[in-house]
């Protein structure tokens, strides 16, 4: 009987027990109940008395649950013993499980940690945030007043560093200005103290002055976890802040990829940066999240509408300054005020990742398809091998179920240990990953330890693979007869064994393979393209050296100050140029205004905006950035002397036009009642990267330091310093040293342009990596199969390739007749493959630069790669098919 037989037969002598005891009870029930019992005793009385009955049942149960599990093992047993036997064959399957596995859940753990994961606070569901980017603090004061009536409470934050440092190198913090509301809105205690309130959150500073709530890692590292902690002092930005409490370990703050170190309220902005206290009032500055929790029953659309309704009096009330009236209506239209879940938070790194990593994913997926095709054609040439073993087990009486469980039994075992040695690979390839797309100037912060739905997916992906490729040999297997039993091996015809399951399963591998590869060569070669590209700029040998002035106390006097260091820093050993800019290049940052030439072709609103810079004489050559006509900046170009400029070759194709460029006059775009002098074009340099690599060249224009009025020069500026030989990082203390003559309480960060750029090509370099991994991986595993199959069909195939070889065929005729079958299954899987290429094509589009995504040459060319492996992977079962002995084969025969 088998295990499926038992089972009903287990279930129906249950249900026949349990009528026939509800019988009996409820007879006696109304027995007892005509002898003037109550009914709630009655029933009491009856089940008591009838309890044997239900130990029957019971011990029914137990009987059919003790045997499946006996079979089960007795299975899996006899699974291992098989498996043992075979520890090749073991190990490559273990192996192609681990690594589909692994390469899945690793990429699944970012997935979750990054997109799925909510914010581990107090009912993160009620969270909502205001849409679209960042908003300035009257906004967010305005809609502070009218919080009660929109939602339940409303909070602001905003991210930033502070350096915990007196001077000199920086020792930089995650900070985190928030309001006084925020961790109540968020739902987050303190663990250790309190949080701060809105008291806290006054201008001016509140009652207990400056206060800070630190991270409880930051609390780790710094206090060591110790409760003095609480009420001492921490230096930020060279401003005392008494610490008032400690948030609990698993809060890293509201935005995902991001952990803060210490949290300060918005109004500290006055004393921690007061250069740019004016940033609480400016309707300019767009810096500010805004998050809010929702009154109970109360919907996103709901507190949207209130929202909008109160939209108009915001406005009114925020109106910034410098932006003509027509500008913000029209922004205001377009993007009204929207309100949208917040449960996991804000994340700048979802939106530069989401993408990618949801792409790798499909590629790892595909991945593991393959493998388990790959498996499916191994399985099915062994259970055709073990047609005697499994055609004797059938002539002994055993089922095709039971044969078909035992099967499946052995995939479970090969899935078991693929995916423990997965989840360790997952563990370590995710780390491995977050630590990739991790830079100095932006450090990632995800939680990837091992998540109960990381374990689940785990379990998912594991049994979903035992069933893919062990569903085709069990099914294979139930089509044995017991003939086979004493049916010699190498008697089978050319039709039977897995041919007809093979034969499919191999273009099944090929056309996914020609997916990966083709998708790895769209990302290689965009890759390859953005590396390659010329930024009109030398990242070679330069040092970067971040100057952060705010404690310097020179605040009128920064254009001199930032000169005095670009000289300073020239005489330095090992240097041989050093200039200072506002921006520098390749940092994200970007600093524009709008400009008209005179007799130049005219712009209008937006399309007359153009990059700016503010540079120290001889910044183009510390970058190597060519001049194209004109002259540099010099000492002529001094504060009080005639306003020049020099733009780029952008900028006078689109500025410009037709005409002599040297000489003309441009005039740029002031506020309101402000107008700004005109300027003169004396150079023109060459296009060099502003922003991004992947941004195309962009009109921008460049003036002298010492020309832009002090209100306009930050606290920050960049100093480019190139060395004479070898790597510039080894000029960080010799700088430091004589920047500290010039003002020691200089704030100074270190870092290589070289590392800049290839922090701005990470999202793509990462891409190209795991798909050119993942590509690789699918030709080789596509190129196995292919081969197995091959050569199983050789061996089928053995006497009667003999027969020919003594009727006269050549090694030649013999190679083609192998390979023919071979290229038709080669030649299938690419028609299909590069069918599914050129359709799913268009979802990688945003990822792709310079490169259209259905790039006719990269198809070709993975085309060929594959095609050449196809046969290769296949010519060495028909090079042996060609070396065979007719006689031995007639003698075996």
């Amino acid at each position: 009987m088998t295990w499926l037989g038992r089972l009903l037969r287990g279930r129906r002598l249950e249900h026949e027990l349990d009528r026939e005891l509800a019988d009996h009870v409820e007879r006696q029930v109304a027995d007892y109940l005509a002898a003037g019992m109550s009914e709630a005793e009655a029933r009491r009385r009856a089940r008591l008395e009838f309890g044997g009955l239900e130990g029957v049942k019971e011990e029914c149960r137990d009987a059919r649950g003790t045997r499946l599990v006996s079979d089960l093992l007795q299975d899996l047993r006899y699974g291992l013993r098989v498996l043992r036997k075979s520890p090749g064959f073991t190990f490559v399957a273990v192996a192609s499980l681990a690594l589909g596995i692994g390469a899945n859940t690793a990429i699944f753990t970012l997935v979750d940690s990054l997109i799925l994961r909510a914010l581990p606070v107090r009912d993160a569901g009620a969270l909502v945030r205001l849409k679209d980017g960042s908003w300035t603090n009257p906004i967010w004061e305005a809609i502070r007043e009218r919080a009660p009536q929109l939602v339940e409470r409303a909070a602001a934050c905003s991210n930033t560093r502070f350096d915990l440092a007196s001077g000199g190198e920086a020792q930089l913090a995650e900070a985190l200005y928030a309001s006084g509301e925020f961790f109540d809105v968020v739902g987050v205690p303190a663990m250790l103290g309190r949080t701060f309130t809105r008291d806290d959150d006054r201008r001016g500073g509140g009652g207990a002055g400056p206060v800070a709530v630190l991270s409880y890692a930051f609390w780790q590292r710094r206090y060591g976890g110790a409760a003095s902690a609480i009420g001492s002092a921490l230096t930020l930005n060279g401003v005392p802040v008494t610490v008032v409490g400690v948030t609990p370990p698993g809060f890293f703050g509201p935005t995902v990829g991001r952990s803060f170190d210490v949290a300060v309220p918005i109004s500290a902005v006055e004393r921690l940066e007061p250069s740019d206290r004016s940033r609480l009032d400016s309707r300019s500055w767009w810096w500010l999240d805004v998050i809010a929790r929702l009154r109970p029953g109360q919907t996103v659309e709901e507190a949207t509408q209130a929202l909008r309704a109160a939209q108009p009096q915001i406005r009114e009330a925020t109106l910034p300054e410098n932006w003509r009236a027509k500008d913000l209506e029209q922004y205001l239209r377009e993007q009204p005020l929207t309100l949208v879940p917040a449960s996991n938070g804000f994340s700048e790194v979802r939106g530069d990742y989401e993408r990618p990593l949801l792409t790798v994913m499909g590629v790892v997926a595909l991945v593991l398809l393959i493998a388990c095709a790959n498996l499916a054609s191994l399985l099915l040439a062994r259970a055709n091998a073990r047609r005697q073993e499994l055609g004797a087990r059938l002539a002994l009486g055993a089922s095709r179920q039971r044969l078909a469980r035992q099967l499946l039994a052995e995939c479970l075992l090969l899935a078991l240990p693929g995916a423990a040695l997965g989840l360790l690979l997952a563990q370590w390839g995710s780390r491995l990953l977050l630590r990739q797309i991790t830079s100095q100037q932006g450090i990632v912060s995800l939680d990837v330890s091992l998540h109960w739905r990381v374990l689940l997916f785990t379990v998912a992906v594991t049994l979903g693979t035992a069933l893919l490729f062990g569903v085709a040999p069990a099914l294979r297997a139930t089509g044995f007869s017991p003939q086979d039993a004493i049916r010699q091996q190498g008697r089978t015809l050319a039709g039977e064994g897995p041919g007809a399951l093979g034969g499919p399963l191999v273009v099944v591998q090929v056309a996914l393979s020609l997916v990966l590869v083709f998708a790895a060569g769209l990302f290689l070669r965009s890759f390859s393209g953005l590396a390659t590209r010329d930024l009109g700029l030398d990242d070679d040998a330069l040092l970067l050296v971040n100057l952060d002035a705010q404690r310097s106390g020179k605040a009128l006097d920064r254009g001199a100050l930032f000169e005095r260091v670009a000289r300073e820093a020239r005489t330095a050993p090992g240097v041989a140029a050093a200039a200072v800019s506002v921006i520098a290049p390749v940092s994200g940052m970007g600093w524009n205004n709008r400009f008209q030439v005179q007799g130049g072709p005219v712009h209008a609103d937006r399309e007359a905006s153009a990059w700016m810079n503010a540079v120290t004489p001889g910044w183009f050559a510390t970058y190597r950035t060519a001049l194209v006509a004109g002259r540099d900046f010099d000492a002529r170009d001094a504060e009080g002397a005639p306003r020049v400029l020099i733009v780029n070759q952008e900028f006078v194709r689109k500025f410009v036009g037709a005409g002599a460029t040297l000489g003309r006059v441009v005039e740029q775009e002031g506020e309101p009642g402000k107008p700004r002098p005109p300027l003169e074009i004396v150079g023109v340099v060459k296009d060099a990267v502003y922003r991004s690599p992947r941004d195309p060249a962009e009109p921008t224009v460049y003036v002298p330091m010492a020309q832009l009025p002090d209100a306009d020069i930050w606290p920050f500026a960049s100093l480019a310093v190139r060395s004479h030989a070898g790597s510039p990082a080894g000029l960080s203390r010799s700088l430091a040293a004589v920047i500290a003559r010039v003002d020691p309480k200089l704030s100074l960060t270190f870092r290589l342009l070289s590392d800049q750029v290839g922090a701005a090509m990470m999202r793509e370099r990462i891409v190209a990596m795991l798909s050119g991994f993942f590509g690789f991986l699918a030709l080789f595993l596509a190129g196995l199969g292919l081969y197995g199959v091959t050569s199983h069909a050789v061996n089928r195939r053995r006497t009667e390739i003999g027969v020919r070889i003594a009727l006269g065929a050549d090694a030649g005729g013999v190679v083609r007749l192998v390979l023919g079958r071979a290229s038709w299954l080669i030649a299938i899987g690419v028609v299909a493959g590069a069918v599914i290429s050129l359709l799913l094509s268009r979802f990688v589009e945003a990822l792709l630069y310079g490169l259209p995504p259905r790039d006719p040459s990269t198809l070709a060319g993975s085309v060929a790669v594959l095609v050449g492996v196809g046969l290769l992977a296949a010519g060495l079962p028909a090079r042996r098919a060609s070396r065979i002995d007719p006689a031995q084969v007639l003698r075996e025969g």
